[in-house]
């Protein structure tokens, strides 16, 4: 029997966000494995009540006992915000670099659970050995903190776990990506990369943090009045650009927003953002002139509960913004995200706010690789077969099509769940499927994708509520008027819908003898359909009906 090295995406193939990959090593049926990754996803209007997503491991969990570890790459919610979620389902060590160390760390802190002994630091280029993986960590350069590729070497070859990167000659905060290496690696050989999608569609190169720091402090010196900035606080390198453009035009700064100073002292914590300005709590930057300050925010995207939003709704209990004013969108618009963010640029503007955004000026230059330099990594790497991931179909189709550009011999198009064996064989192909799926977190319980509570709440936001409870005789009379209670129906006359509706439940309830249980059973059945008909005709809704019956 050959032994085989698989992968498998369990989430992020398809999507971008929610990533979760497996590799595995061994003989069919004894295969050990490692997760890299564990990341959620945001949940959009259309599921009301639920704000994250992240996939299902219901598939690792049934090989909890083979399961060596979970590798993570990097500190995006996107690759380690379910682990706190998951990990209690799978109990194994967990293995990242400092930073991401850290911001693990305060996960499980809110959560009550002591993560130490199971949490392993891993140092910048550091090597893990976890059974017949030797991992060794690959700098590379992308919009947070010490972002890794993974040379993942096994006994029938390496495999290049890129995780999310771009070739940012000048960072500004941490390592250069580690060019040499990746050459190494490549001339070593690579069975398989497992890479980057998102940005397979946009020409040339992604461009450096260092041009984005010189265009917002040319931005900043021309500004008059107040400042208030927002970006994505796990981008230190943009955080600690906007610190040195204050200090340059002769700004204090203060942030605002919980994960602004999460990340912030994160960074401190592990040496990052050494020669700064200190900067000023934001009840003391309200008593310093408007031209002298600039407020760091969270809520690029438009978050309802982000600091930005409060801020322009004036409801933020600390930072006041008037005309004349200015906000720079230090940010890309993630593909979703237009909608409240247009709304919310029309409400600053209409206000007398000036906007500046990625659509006007130069403030913002992507995490991910270009084409340009997918060329430069593929002429590195020379793979034998490429598997793209991260993006969605589009993305990943068009990123099949530029490996056979590039010659890749074996470039493979998968999906959630697809087990792809990259060994043994000439040809590595998907050969089975993984069960897949995502659960949302409803409140802080996991569901289903078909729970019955979110399909409750849609049926309730989209057709409202209507409840009856009906008194009973002891002889199985009905007693009285029936008690309606009703929202979210579109109701212009109240007393003549009542009395419709009152008159529908009378008649329906002289066809019904209520001697025992199932009659009962079956007076609620038919009175749920009557209720639902009546309203349908009055209102065009059929709202979720409860019925319920009192004996007195």
């Amino acid at each position: 029997m050959k032994e085989e090295l698989l992968f498998c995406p369990l989430g992020g193939a398809g999507e971008i966000g929610a990533n979760m990959n497996l590799y595995a090593y061994g003989n069919p049926g004894e295969h050990k494995w490692i997760m890299v990754d564990i990341g959620v996803t945001f949940a959009d209007d259309s599921l009301p009540g639920i704000d994250l997503i992240y996939p299902d491991p219901g598939f690792i969990v049934d090989k909890k006992e083979d399961l060596l570890g979970i590798v993570l790459t990097h500190a995006h919610e996107d690759h380690i915000g379910a682990i706190t979620h998951l990990w209690p389902k799978l109990k194994c060590k967990i293995y990242a670099t400092p930073f991401t160390a850290v911001l693990i760390k305060e996960k499980f802190r809110e959560k009550h659970i002591d993560i130490n002994k199971y949490l392993k630091i891993v140092e910048l280029n550091g090597v893990i050995n976890l059974g017949p993986f030797n991992i060794e960590y690959v700098t590379m350069t992308h919009s947070i903190l010490e972002p890794n590729g993974l040379k993942i070497k096994t006994p029938a070859g390496v495999v290049l776990h890129t995780g999310d990167w771009k070739i940012d000659e000048s960072p500004m905060v941490g390592k250069n990506m580690d060019i040499d290496k990746l050459q190494q690696i490549g001339n070593e050989g690579v069975l398989a990369m497992v890479c980057d999608s998102t940005n397979i569609f946009s020409v040339g190169r992604s461009g450096s943090e260092s041009t984005v720091r010189k265009s917002l402090l040319n931005i900043m010196s021309r500004l008059k009045k107040r400042i208030i900035m927002t970006s994505f606080a796990s981008n230190v390198a943009r955080m600690e650009t906007i610190f040195y453009c204050a200090e340059k035009t002769g700004r204090q700064i203060s942030l605002v927003g919980r994960s602004m100073h999460r990340i912030y002292k994160a960074a401190r914590q592990c040496g990052y953002l050494k020669n700064i300005i200190e900067p000023i709590d934001p009840r003391e930057a309200k008593n310093i002139s408007r031209e002298k300050i600039v407020y760091l925010c969270t809520g690029s995207q438009g978050e309802p509960m982000g600091a930005m939003m409060r801020i322009s709704s004036y409801i933020h209990p600390d930072v006041f913004i008037e005309k004349g004013d200015t906000v720079i969108f230090s940010s890309k618009i993630i593909p979703g995200n237009e909608k409240k963010l247009y709304k919310l640029h029309n409400q600053l503007v209409k206000d007398g706010i000036e906007v500046i955004s990625e659509e006007n000026e130069f403030v913002h230059v992507s995490g991910h690789p270009n084409r340009d330099e997918m060329k430069d990594m593929y002429s590195w790497i020379k793979p034998k077969c490429v598997i793209p991931v991260h993006g969605e179909h589009r993305h990943m189709m068009e990123h099949v099509s530029f490996a056979k550009d590039m010659q890749v011999p074996y470039p493979v198009l998968v999906e959630n769940g697809d087990i792809v064996k990259i060994s043994p064989g000439d040809k590595p192909s998907v050969y089975d499927k993984a069960p897949s799926g995502r659960l949302y977190l409803d409140g802080n319980i996991s569901v289903e994708e078909d729970s019955r509570s979110i399909k409750d709440r849609k049926n309730l936001s989209a057709n409202g509520y209507l409840e009856v409870t009906i008194l009973i005789t002891p002889k199985g009379n009905i007693h009285n008027n029936p008690i309606l209670t009703f929202k979210g129906l579109p109701i212009n006359e109240e007393d003549e819908f009542i009395y419709g509706l009152e008159e529908e439940i009378e008649k329906t309830s002289k066809l019904f003898k209520l001697g025992n249980k199932q009659q009962e059973h079956n007076l609620i059945d038919a009175l749920k359909t009557a209720c639902k008909k009546f309203t349908k005709e009055k209102t065009g809704k059929r709202p979720f009906t409860n019925i319920n019956l009192v004996r007195v």
